[in-house]
């Protein structure tokens, strides 16, 4: 067993914050100081690992999803200044970090929608800058190589962008059953790739295999999903119901 499989996995969630646009769906992202360790300068949602108070407010211990619920409202409001309710949160996904990476997580996903337009307020220190954008707005500056954004961001958002409003949204995400991923994360020879279930190199971490597609790849900064011939059984991640 090599070292990077021993690392430690922390506990963390995030949160999707949407709200009405004039042109739909609209999101909050922020973006990381660039000097942190993990996800420098990318774009994400508001988040973090779960703190040992958040665990001492579960119903009991290892009660980790109810920390983690506890985790994204305490984080949306500490690095972006918006209040958010456990119950206004729905569980989209669980990430768990890709064995190689320096830093892991297992992060729970949560999507909320808010009602209001409150002021957003950042600390200018792990967070520094927020923006509210359309979904369209989203993926075209992300084309264009200035919205950096780690797959689970991309793909929540892909999903998202299948619903003409918030409404529809909330009512798909409200009865959606969470899906748990656990990438395999591989090298290519221009980049990154995250191997999903279903992936035809998924068991063997062999992003070439000829087969099925069911994968993120990264190439300068820029993320890309392919969804080829998957089983219907398989779970599609740019997909929420």
């Amino acid at each position: 067993m090599t070292d990077h499989q021993v690392l430690p996995i922390k506990p963390a969630a995030t949160v999707a914050l949407i709200r009405a646009g004039e042109s739909g769906i609209e999101t909050l992202l922020l973006r990381r100081n660039k000097a942190l360790a993990f996800a420098g300068g990318a774009w994400v949602f508001p988040g973090g690992a779960v703190d040992p108070a958040d665990l001492d407010q579960g119903e009991g211990e290892g009660d980790l999803e109810r920390a983690a619920r506890i985790a994204a409202c305490r984080e949306a409001q500490e690095e972006c200044g918006l209040l958010v309710q456990e119950d206004q949160l729905y569980q989209v996904s669980h990430w768990t970090t890709p064995e190689g990476e320096p830093r892991r997580f297992s992060t729970w996903l949560f999507v909320a929608a808010l009602t209001d337009h409150s002021t957003v307020s950042i600390d200018d220190g792990e967070i520094h800058e927020a923006r509210w954008l359309s979904l369209q707005e989203v993926f075209t500056q992300h084309d264009a190589g200035e919205l950096p954004m780690l797959p689970p961001t991309y793909m929540t958002l892909q999903a998202l962008d299948k619903f003409s409003t918030v409404e529809q949204a909330l009512a798909a995400v409200s009865v959606a059953t969470p899906v748990v991923v656990e990438p395999h994360g591989v090298a290519l020879s221009d980049g990154f790739a995250a191997l999903y279930p279903g992936d035809a190199g998924y068991e063997s971490w062999d992003p070439e295999i000829a087969g099925p597609r069911h994968r993120t790849e990264i190439r300068a900064g820029i993320v890309r999903t392919l969804v080829t011939d998957l089983p219907p059984e398989i779970p599609r991640l740019d997909l929420i119901g």
